[in-house]
């Protein structure tokens, strides 16, 4: 187990400077003199004077290579470098944001898996009959139903008609409320159908009509053996669920002024704050290709089989 993580590692590391030449490039090539766009946000008075002395103390009259080998030696000593809005270290805002989208995707993860794995596995069990066909129409319009929709529909009655919950989130545990349910929908829809899915399988196999044959009771087999057997699908859902939580909650956040990594980069999207972007992109692909390694080992532990080396 120990030679095969390093082994993944070692494998992450071109990814990675894969990632950060692509993200360093594509910033290189967006329009716009980051050095202007430096002074602007700054309440800087503008003259070409000034912006040649800010080019050159940004290191923007060194060619390409020569520009990304540095910021990639900063950015692998902990430098981000500073944020174009407020000057402040890039590193310093993602880590203040970062907490936030961890509490957020944690918490939708929780109700998600808390409502969709008993709800998949009774509509496997109930294959075909009316609590299965209402479960799947319910799961039908979760699916298609937009986040921001869905987040404004939560506002409006639970907020605004019933005052129940606050209309901004603003970092506070009540207003986490809103925002998990808005994630958790979507969520719970696509793995109540996976669940659905691979429960249906399951139950069809040799070993279940063994195990009834031989008199188990029905719940021992559903939940000792058949979700045993589905945690490979569930721990897959949740790695890809994780990944796709931390970079893109950017609507819901934005919606519920929720101070997470999603509305900062949407408000350095808007200030065109290139640091802010690249920090966030490399850092949120770092985070996702561990997730990844995570759920392989994962695969690992449940199943030796899954990998023959």
């Amino acid at each position: 187990m120990f030679q095969y993580i390093i082994k993944r590692l070692l494998q992450l590391i071109p990814i990675m400077l894969g990632v950060t030449l692509l993200t360093f490039g594509l910033m290189y090539l967006a329009p716009g003199d980051p050095a202007s766009m430096k002074l602007s946000a700054q309440g800087v008075p503008i003259s070409q004077d000034i912006i040649e002395q800010t080019r050159i103390e940004m290191g923007l009259d060194n060619p390409f290579v020569l520009q990304y080998l540095t910021w990639l030696r900063n950015f692998l000593s902990g430098d981000m470098g500073k944020s174009y809005a407020d000057h402040l270290p890039v590193a310093e805002k993602l880590m203040r944001a970062l907490p936030k989208t961890i509490m957020l995707s944690i918490s939708s993860m929780m109700v998600t898996l808390l409502v969709s794995i008993p709800i998949g596995i009774l509509a496997a069990v109930k294959h075909n009959k009316a609590s299965d066909y209402l479960i799947r129409c319910m799961t039908f319009i979760g699916v298609a139903m937009p986040n921001f929709f869905l987040s404004l529909l939560l506002i409006y009655f639970f907020a605004l008609k019933l005052n129940w919950l606050p209309v901004l989130a603003e970092g506070s545990l009540k207003g986490l409320i809103l925002p998990t349910v808005a994630l958790s929908i979507a969520m719970s829809s696509r793995y109540i159908r996976q669940v659905r899915a691979v429960v249906l399988e399951e139950l069809n196999k040799e070993y279940v009509v063994g195990a009834r044959a031989r008199g188990v009771k029905e719940r021992i087999i559903l939940y000792k053996n058949v979700l045993y057997n589905t945690m490979v699908t569930i721990i897959t859902l949740i790695g890809l669920s994780i990944g796709s939580l931390l970079g893109g909650t950017v609507i819901v956040e934005t919606i519920f002024i929720w101070p997470g990594l999603g509305k900062l980069v949407m408000d350095a999207i808007g200030a065109r704050d290139y640091p802010v972007i690249q920090g966030f992109v490399v850092w949120m692909t770092f985070i996702y290709v561990m997730v990844n390694l995570i759920v392989d080992i994962s695969y690992r532990l449940l199943d030796p089989r899954t990998y023959s080396s």
